[in-house]
């Protein structure tokens, strides 16, 4: 990487991660005059509110700008970029988990971990379209990995197994958050029961029976249950419950 690069590297990476510890960071001496009628903190929840509402691909500066009344160009004094944004965005939305409380039963506890990870997911879909990946960590996202841990730290498992207990349940969680939001959405559209109704003679009209007798048998018996596709809450909760019985058989 050309060193002019690598000192922009450098310096938007230094930016946001100032941002997002900005509040444990020693307040710099700023220009007199009249302070700035809003902060970083509600241009975060400017952008948490449209990304709610439209989705993160309608996040703009330009819409977050005319959200809270200001020119684009205004907006980039408090935040560089989208990407600087979403980021803030990611971590602000995290600080909403309270710790997981210390008397629960150890596998309330584990539980707990995976159903508030769901839960924040449905909350905000557009979260699973950001990248899990080298996400930068802010005091919340890390104060929160800090409650998982206490939650298993007593169960008897390494420094480098808790970390992939937590790591398997937040997977699953999103696994299955993903498929309960997109039954949400279609049911929106239509619900399954109507879905059903045409899609289901169409289907024993083209698959050969015979080739496929317990798909068949064991498809009906779900469908005639669920009266849908599938049962994300169920699956959650059956999904749940078995891994955490797995980790603590392990522990």
């Amino acid at each position: 990487m050309p060193a002019d690069q690598d000192r922009d590297s450098i310096a938007a990476a230094t930016r946001i991660l100032e941002l997002l510890w900005r509040h444990s960071l020693p307040s710099k001496p700023g220009a007199r005059g009249p302070k700035p009628g809003l902060t970083v903190d509600d241009v975060v929840a400017a952008g948490i509110t449209l990304a709610d509402r439209d989705g993160i691909d309608k996040l703009t500066i330009r819409a977050v700008a005319t959200q809270l009344g200001l020119r684009a160009m205004s907006l980039y004094t408090y935040v560089p970029s989208k990407d600087a944004l979403i980021v803030l965005m990611v971590d602000a939305v995290a600080a909403a988990d309270p710790p997981i409380p210390a008397g629960l039963p150890v596998r309330e506890r584990m539980i707990a971990i995976a159903a508030r990870i769901r839960t924040e997911l449905i909350e905000h879909p557009w979260l699973l379209e950001v990248s899990p990946w080298r996400q930068v960590l802010g005091p919340a996202r890390m104060r929160r990995y800090e409650h998982q841990l206490a939650a298993i730290e007593d169960i008897g498992l390494s420094d480098l197994a808790m970390d992939r207990a937590i790591a398997v349940l937040t997977d699953f969680a999103t696994g299955n958050a993903r498929l309960a939001i997109a039954a949400a959405g279609a049911a929106a559209q239509l619900s399954d029961a109507q879905w059903w109704e045409v899609n289901g003679p169409l289907l024993a009209r083209v698959m050969p029976a015979g080739e496929f007798p317990l798909a068949g048998r064991v498809g009906t018996t779900v469908g005639e249950h669920y009266q849908a596709p599938a049962d994300p809450d169920g699956a959650f909760e059956y999904g749940v419950a078995t891994l955490v019985d797995g980790i603590l058989a392990d522990a």
